[in-house]
């Protein structure tokens, strides 16, 4: 009988846990002219609108004379084909630090974008969202060095995501 009730403590405390998720933090701020220009995706949580990306993902960001940001989107699909999308990052909130975004694009809908991890120097860049369900590792440069991103990767799983779904991201540097 205590064996029973044993499994049955052990079988709830992840379910419990997991349950308790803290609250996902953000890096203080960002300096957005810094922040944009070109970076390549080295690694991602696999999602259904990347889906048919396999290699060379890339974003672009420019800054608009509105405050808002232009985030263009490129990959390489299967069939060796460059797929693009354009969107808009704005602000998520007036009382938000300004790395806390919302990109649009397909309007009405948008998703958090918020830099949880970046290189004081902007060499490299972490991207997620709150519930965790989407993850970004980016890098000014096709290659991140494997040390770095292996750290990047301890403090992700730290911050609660599942690290052990990503998928590196092949980069030509073609594009």
């Amino acid at each position: 009988m205590t064996l029973h009730i044993a499994i049955l403590v052990c079988a709830a405390v992840p379910l419990f846990a997991a349950a308790v998720t803290a609250e996902l933090t953000v890096v203080p701020s960002v300096d957005l002219k810094s922040y944009v220009g070109k970076w390549y995706e080295i690694a991602r949580l696999p999602n259904r609108f990347q889906k048919a990306c396999t290699s060379d993902v890339s974003a672009t960001y420019s800054l608009r004379p509105d405050g808002k940001i232009t985030v263009s989107n490129q990959c390489v699909t299967s069939k060796g084909e460059i797929k693009s999308a354009t969107g808009i990052a704005r602000l998520a909130g007036k009382s938000q630090p300004n790395t806390k975004l919302k990109v649009t694009f397909f309007w009405p809908f948008s998703g958090n974008y918020w830099i949880i991890d970046l290189d004081p120097e902007y060499r490299w860049a972490v991207v997620g969202e709150p519930k965790r369900k989407y993850l970004w590792v980016l890098s000014r440069t096709p290659q991140l060095p494997e040390a770095v991103y292996d750290e990047l990767i301890v403090r992700a799983k730290e911050k609660g995501f599942d690290v052990s779904r990503l998928v590196k991201t092949p980069q030509s540097g073609r594009h």
